[in-house]
């Protein structure tokens, strides 16, 4: 079955780096979108990276842009997502994602990772 497992959150301070990973498995990672989410709560999810199947293309909400990089290594099955210059906006839980076709039960979520901008 499919499965997304996020890694690398924690506490970190305004301005610092974290390096988020997701592994996958269950379907065949290479060919696949892959995003990444994150949300607070009470609010809907936000998209906040998405990378196309070979890597060859990259997009991100402007709050991000230019701080945070999503990329994969398809060999291994692994989604990245590297998070610089962190503000406290940026605390929420961290979610990987892939849509497998056009029916909601067909879009699979990891469990998340918790990060948190704080000093």
């Amino acid at each position: 079955q499919v499965q997304l497992v996020e890694s690398g959150g924690g506490l970190v301070q305004p301005g610092g780096s974290l390096t988020l990973s997701c592994a996958a498995s269950g379907f065949p990672f290479s060919s696949e979108v892959m995003n990444w989410y994150r949300q607070t709560p009470g609010t809907q999810r936000e998209l906040v990276a998405t990378i196309t199947s070979n890597g060859g293309h990259t997009n991100y909400v402007p709050s991000v842009r230019g701080r945070f990089t999503i990329s994969r290594d398809n060999a291994k099955s692994m989604l990245y997502l590297q998070m610089n210059s962190l503000h406290s906006v940026d605390t929420a839980v961290y979610y990987c994602n892939v849509d497998l076709g056009p029916n909601d039960e067909d879009e699979y979520w990891g469990q998340g990772t918790q990060v948190t901008v704080s000093s």
